[in-house]
């Protein structure tokens, strides 16, 4: 069972993720214990009080209109003659050679850890190096696993799979058959895309199976019924995709069926974002299969589908499925419930339904408080693993069911450290979780639910000197009040006379939150050579619940954007970085925030990187994914809405006497999720307006930028080549620039 995100950072908001792949932006939880959280009006209102700037008057067409035409022959010269440019500048400073030799030797580590997905009894892992460019997915027994060197036996070879078919084959995961877990789907995506082709495949034998199911190229979601059975989503031609580009009709199909001979079972609407098939299993040997139709952005209806037909599941609109204990499905709460004759529970909790009895009250698994929220979910036979932060910082948490009721227990596990939940095996009560802190390296725990204990299992070796750092926390006023905490990373000699070289890293959307983690890449290509590093918590993400994630929403992003300014300020105030020393960073919906911040306050920073990026937020709807984002943004359908995002959109707000800083701008070709095209044209208009800029569009990598760690590592190199540049070296005369 999977889910494929789909939103423009990857996250899969509590759903079930793809055992192997890497759906969600990998995203670990807090190190340090924050002062206590001033509730401030972003809680109750999310009314801004900045003055954004007036609509412009008229907005251009397209400076090259042929730059939508995402593979054309014009628009790759384009990119070309724009990589060869930025890469003559960035690859020829003297840093970016040990640089990319650095980051290529974190990346290929033999040392870094194999996190695990239990399967069919044993202990699987998708494993890439400098001898397996593109993958290998292997095996090895549990016990051998939770020993010091693990026996390691290879059952799928992607570089030699790509060699044979003469493909471009990335590995997106495996989707397994319950109870036995053999009979798998392996997803191969062309160069990183969201859009994959589905392959049969045998986990005993470690061969694909001949005659067995394949569905070719398209976005698509698949639940296996049974061992012969399939409930699949995909594009079965004109008519069945919606506005975002996703399937909105299911199919089963049974084993020695073509795709044509496929019975439609469930159709949602054109207009709704997309419907998705899931199966749910238990260590009790139930399973339920579910068809999820995603109305809106955050807003989904369950359904559970048998031969004999559909159940609407009685839910809210805004919550997620996370597993199934003793036919009991665990949902988590993004919004505040009020079941008929029961008492109103709280966005943020976890709960479970129970589905031998439809009628029954929901019970309560566990209610975060007011600074408290659940970040993981898990469920093994008998219980429910998750990792629950506290004003920032995380704790694994195990739930047993207990008569009407739940028990808690915390897990004995290091404290005031980031706490994610890896993998959990339906089939006992074994889990696995990772605790780790900006300067502390990741450690993977193995725990025991039915107990429960935990042991560490092994560590990451530490990958760069972090004796003479530390990391502190401050909370800075925003535009309404509220209190936006932060992490500072740094060495304990610096100095308070703003001169040190930051980088201030957030994201600022879809509820995801941003919580520390340890990056040898960070810490050896920056804060080695005295760079401070920056993370902020500001609204629009999930670290203090679904409340935390809607203060920020469809017109009252500006609070968003507030947010992340009045770090900045309170960086110089504080004497960390001036605007000469100050750099920033963000992707996807980051990516947004940064174009944002880069044409409100051009002048609080001098370094800008803009990754994989949405920037033209007047036509956002129409450009790849973009419709199903309408519930983070808003629509240009709606009056006040388009006003507003007229104000913000990076690319509309663009003016040739702006005083910007140089930015560096990355995309890829082949993310099919946000596109390229925001990128290009964003870069194309600060070209005709004469401004100087970096752009590099990698050829391959999806949406994740990357699609094997050659590919990570160049990325990694270049972007801190350019911040080394612009803010660790002194000061030199401007010299005539010409971005042709």
């Amino acid at each position: 069972m999977r889910h494929q995100s789909r939103h423009a950072g990857g996250r899969c908001r509590g759903r079930a993720a793809w055992v192997g792949g890497a759906l969600c932006l990998a995203i670990t939880a807090a190190q340090a214990s924050p002062p206590p959280m001033q509730a401030g009006p972003g809680f109750a209102s999310p009314a801004s009080s900045a003055k954004l700037p007036e609509e412009p008057s008229a907005v251009p067409d397209d400076v090259h209109p042929w730059l939508s035409q995402i593979d054309g022959a014009r628009a790759m010269g384009w990119v070309r003659a724009q990589n060869a440019r930025s890469l003559k500048v960035l690859q020829s400073d003297p840093h970016y050679a040990g640089f990319y030799a650095q980051a290529l030797a974190i990346e290929q580590s033999h040392d870094r850890l194999a996190m695990p997905m239990p399967l069919a009894g044993a202990i699987f892992n998708f494993w890439r190096d400098k001898d397996h460019v593109r993958g290998i997915l292997r095996r090895t027994t549990q016990v051998s696993f939770l020993g010091s060197t693990p026996d390691w036996r290879t059952v799928l070879d992607l570089d030699a799979l790509t060699r044979r078919e003469h493909a471009n084959w990335v590995y997106e995961g495996l989707n397994c058959a319950e109870p036995g877990e053999t009979r798998c789907l392996v997803s191969l995506s062309d160069g990183g895309e969201d859009a994959t082709t589905e392959r049969e495949f045998d986990l005993a034998s470690g061969q694909f199976v001949k005659g067995g199911f394949t569905l070719p190229h398209s976005k698509q979601t698949i639940a296996w019924v049974d061992d012969d059975t399939l409930l699949v989503a995909r594009d079965w031609g004109a008519g069945t995709l919606t506005a975002s580009g996703y399937p909105f009709v299911v199919k089963l199909l049974h084993r020695g069926e073509s795709l044509a001979q496929a019975k439609e079972v469930y159709r949602a609407g054109p207009m709704q974002i997309g419907v998705d098939p899931l199966q749910f299993a238990d260590g009790q040997g139930h399973r339920v299969d579910i068809l999820m139709t995603e109305l809106a952005t955050f807003h989904y209806a369950y359904r559970v589908w048998t031969p004999q037909g559909l159940r609407l599941l009685d839910l809210p609109e805004q919550a997620d499925l996370e597993g199934l204990l003793d036919n009991r499905l665990i949902v988590h709460l993004n919004e505040d419930w009020a079941p008929k004759g029961a008492a109103k529970i709280g966005a943020g909790a976890l709960i479970a339904l129970d589905l031998d009895h439809p009628d029954a009250a929901a019970s309560v698994i566990f209610a975060p408080g007011p600074r408290q929220s659940v970040e993981d979910v898990a469920v093994t036979k008998s219980r429910v693993l998750a990792s629950v932060y506290d004003n920032v910082r995380g704790r694994g948490m195990v739930f047993a069911p207990d008569g009407a009721g739940w028990r808690a227990q915390s897990l004995d596990l290091p404290g005031n450290v980031a706490v994610n939940v890896v993998a959990a095996d339906t089939h006992s009560d074994s889990g696995f979780l990772t605790v780790a802190g900006f300067l502390t390296p990741t450690e993977l725990w193995h725990a025991d639910t039915a107990i429960p204990t935990v042991r560490k299992v092994r560590a990451l070796p530490a990958q760069f000197d972090a004796s003479g750092m530390v990391v502190d926390q401050y909370e800075a006023k925003s535009s309404d009040g509220t209190m936006i905490p932060y992490f500072v990373v740094h060495r304990r000699d610096w100095a308070k006379d703003g001169s040190n070289p930051t980088m201030l890293y957030a994201y600022g959307g879809f509820g995801v939150s941003m919580l520390p983690r340890y990056s040898g890449v960070l810490g050896k290509l920056w804060l080695d050579h005295g760079g401070v590093y920056v993370l902020a918590n500001i609204r629009g993400g999930g670290e203090f619940g679904p409340k935390w994630h809607d203060a920020g929403l469809k017109t009252h992003r500006q609070l968003i954007y507030d947010d992340f300014a009045a770090v900045a300020r309170d960086l110089a105030t504080r004497g960390i970085a001036d605007a000469a020393h100050l750099g920033i960073r963000g992707g996807s919906n980051g990516g947004l925030l940064m174009g944002v911040e880069f044409t409100q306050h051009p002048e609080l920073w001098h370094a800008v990187i803009i990754e994989v990026p949405l920037l033209d937020m007047l036509n956002f709807e129409t450009m790849s994914a973009g419709a199903s984002w309408v519930g983070e943004y808003g629509s240009v359908s709606v009056p006040e809405q388009r006003a507003f995002l007229a104000r913000i959109s990076p690319l509309q707000n663009l003016h040739a006497d702006g005083h910007y800083p140089e930015p560096f701008i990355f995309t890829t070709t082949k993310d099919d999720r946000v596109g390229p095209v925001h990128a290009r044209r964003f870069a194309a208009r600060m070209e005709a307006m004469g401004l100087p800029f970096l752009y590099y569009e990698e050829t391959e990598g999806g949406h994740h930028a990357g699609a094997n760690q050659r590919e990570v590592a160049e990325q990694e190199a270049l972007e801190y080549t350019y911040l080394t540049k612009k803010l660790m070296e002194p000061a030199k005369p401007a010299a005539p620039q010409t971005t042709r």
